[in-house]
């Protein structure tokens, strides 16, 4: 009879029904405003849950059954990741709605143990990069990736490089609703106030487009792609975040501190920043050869 009563629980579960009006989506994502959660994020959201709704066509109903056929349909088109994130979007609109019995785990992935060398930027791939721009006289651009580089920020806090704060060596960032300082390396503030000097910014970010508005990711992103080629540099491995990725990974090779990474990276969690700190497949590989566990032919045995 218990049995009986369990199994009737959970075909409910699996049989209750709700519709998904696009309006919830628009009303969702205005929460999200109301958060001060990024635009990027936003965008990201809108785009996650109608891609939901055209999975679930016409009628719109939305289910237990139909969230697992769903998640099915996920992992045959994309990358684990990908579907994590897609599912992590769905969930957090479906408890916001209140259709908690609609959710689905994610799915369990183990990090791999070391970094992707095809789209690791080294460090002399990034002096190539450098040296490619100021071929180009693209003094900005150089600038830019100096910045993001020796100071690990991500390029959503480029805005936060103001003159005021190369003044006094240390910026204040201010995003998602956490506050924290960044200290600027004396040679870069001395870069950077030659050129804001050169350019007339007396106030505000230091880089600027023509109109005056603050730098953002797809400009950047562009103008480094645009460097590849005369830089010598696979055009998978130059992206903006792989700068704070290169930071960090000199920074631990050089004081092992991976608790002041953190702080120095924005990050709540040593978690998140151990995966700034995993060793390429290629190094992981040679200090496994190093342990010299195996037995090599004409090698006596010992007892």
């Amino acid at each position: 009879m218990e049995k009986n009563r369990e199994l009737s629980g959970r075909d409910q579960i699996f049989s209750k029904e709700y519709v998904l009006e696009p309006i919830y989506i628009e009303e969702f994502c205005q929460e999200l405003i109301e958060e001060e959660r990024s635009r990027a994020t936003i965008e990201k959201y809108r785009r996650d849950l109608n891609h939901l709704l055209h999975f679930l066509g016409e009628d719109r109903t939305i289910s237990k059954r139909k969230m697992l056929s769903y998640k099915e349909e996920l992992i045959k088109r994309y990358a684990v990741s990908s579907v994590n994130s897609m599912l992590a979007a769905a969930n957090s609109f479906l408890k916001n709605r209140g259709w908690y019995e609609c959710t689905v785990k994610s799915l369990k992935v183990q990090q791999e143990p070391f970094r992707c060398r095809e789209r690791e930027l080294s460090r002399k791939e990034y002096m190539r990069l450098l040296q490619a721009t100021r071929k180009r006289k693209s003094s900005r651009l150089c600038l830019v990736m100096e910045t993001l580089c020796s100071t690990g920020i991500r390029v959503s806090e480029l805005a936060f490089i103001t003159v005021e704060a190369v003044r006094k060596r240390k910026a204040i960032v201010r995003l998602k609703g956490k506050t924290r300082t960044v200290l600027l390396p004396k040679a870069l503030c001395l870069k950077l106030k030659g050129y804001a000097a050169g350019k007339g910014i007396r106030e505000g970010s230091v880089f600027v487009t023509g109109g005056g508005k603050p730098l953002d990711r797809s400009n950047i992103l562009h103008e480094m792609k645009s460097i590849c080629e005369a830089a010598r540099v696979e055009r998978e491995k130059v992206f903006p975040h792989n700068l704070r990725h290169l930071f960090a990974c000199t920074y631990y090779d050089r004081e092992k501190d991976l608790f002041r990474l953190a702080d120095l990276l924005g990050h709540s969690s040593v978690n998140t920043t151990r995966l700034y700190t995993r060793v390429s497949g290629e190094e992981q590989e040679r200090r496994l050869d190093d342990l010299g566990l195996v037995l090599e032919e004409g090698q006596k045995k010992t007892a």
